[in-house]
């Protein structure tokens, strides 16, 4: 099969990040065509001035539509391309030059409908953002609760690095309206219907990710309370370890109350931990801050996504009324 790719890119008032994606298409080394899709979601501070401009360097469409949310916008973006396959972008992500490279050397040597890459922090990223990102990455933390290089099959692509065949976009009809939530939702859908995923390793994206740690702790809780709702709906994808920040938080404060009564045993355990992150954020960034600020960024991480998933797996369990009626902030609303 001979890839012909599109690349789906949402973007809502941004178009500083829209600019500097497109500068990392430009130093891109594959050498085949592909298309630029940019779908702008009801921005008041549009993009089309800046993807006009790349007109001449690359082949893009620009479409500006009503805003419906990513996972619509991606939807619109794939039914507007023009080839086989659809790499899904998000506006605030840099490739670099090798990106399409590797992924036409993946896909051509093994061939799966639909797949994900890493991410990572880029050398000019601030602090909290290489902080941040720590977090959302390492082994010590979550990172790999999505599946690894030796679960290839069952790996969840997350939709700011994706790539999805058409037969497979057309035959799921795509991203639903819950957000976020939508890819890992998806995901589960395409292995219902057969087809395959697979994690390429090395078409890794730097994701700015470009909050603070207030943000950051939004966004998590809205992670850990989405869960719960899409164990609900696909039967059998619930694990254990989802459970684990919602555990460790409250071993954190059992431990901090105990230690308080003279118990020192769990907090020390606690404190190893922290140790642990702190040594391993200073090897990979190199710097005594952002280990400091990893540590914190952890601490927000699964405080964040434990409460969330603990009070959204309370109300379903208890509750009679239905997700959306629940969590209404967490789905867009269907077009009329």
């Amino acid at each position: 099969m001979e890839l012909s790719f599109s690349l789906i890119i949402p973007v809502y008032n941004r178009p500083e990040e829209i600019k500097e994606l497109l500068d990392s298409l430009l130093a891109q080394t594959y050498g085949e065509k592909y298309e630029v899709v940019i779908v702008e979601d009801g921005s008041q501070h549009r993009s089309d001035d800046i993807a006009r401009s790349y007109e001449e360097k690359l082949n893009i469409q620009y479409y500006f539509k009503e805003n419906s949310g990513p996972g619509d916008s991606r939807n619109f973006g794939m039914k507007k391309a023009k080839g086989n396959y659809f790499i899904i972008l998000d506006s605030d992500c840099l490739l670099p030059p090798d990106y399409l490279t590797e992924v036409n050397s993946s896909l051509t040597e093994n061939y799966v409908d639909f797949f994900g890459g890493p991410d990572t922090a880029h050398p000019d990223f601030t602090s909290i953002q290489k902080a941040i990102n720590y977090a959302m990455t390492a082994m010590l933390t979550t990172g790999g609760l999505r599946g690894n290089k030796k679960a290839a099959s069952k790996f969840q692509p997350r939709s700011f690095n994706m790539g999805i065949s058409k037969e497979a976009f057309e035959k799921s009809e795509g991203f639903g309206r819950i957000h976020p939530g939508e890819d890992p939702d998806l995901t589960f859908r395409l292995w219902k219907l057969g087809f395959k995923s697979k994690l390429i390793a090395k078409a890794v994206v730097f994701h700015k990710r470009r909050i603070d740690f207030r943000k950051f702790y939004t966004q998590v809780r809205k992670f850990g309370m989405v869960r719960p709702i899409l164990n609900s709906w696909h039967r059998g994808t619930a694990r254990l370890s989802y459970w684990f920040p919602t555990l460790f938080i409250t071993g954190l404060t059992t431990a901090v109350i105990l230690a308080f009564l003279g118990y020192d045993l769990l907090i020390l355990a606690f404190l190893f931990y922290f140790l642990a992150v702190f040594i391993d954020s200073l090897i990979k960034n190199k710097s005594i801050s952002i280990a400091f600020m990893s540590v914190f960024a952890v601490i927000i991480q699964f405080l964040a996504y434990g409460l969330g998933f603990f009070k959204s797996t309370f109300l379903l369990t208890f509750s009679r009324k239905k997700p959306q009626e629940l969590f209404p902030n967490l789905f867009f609303k269907a077009k009329q």
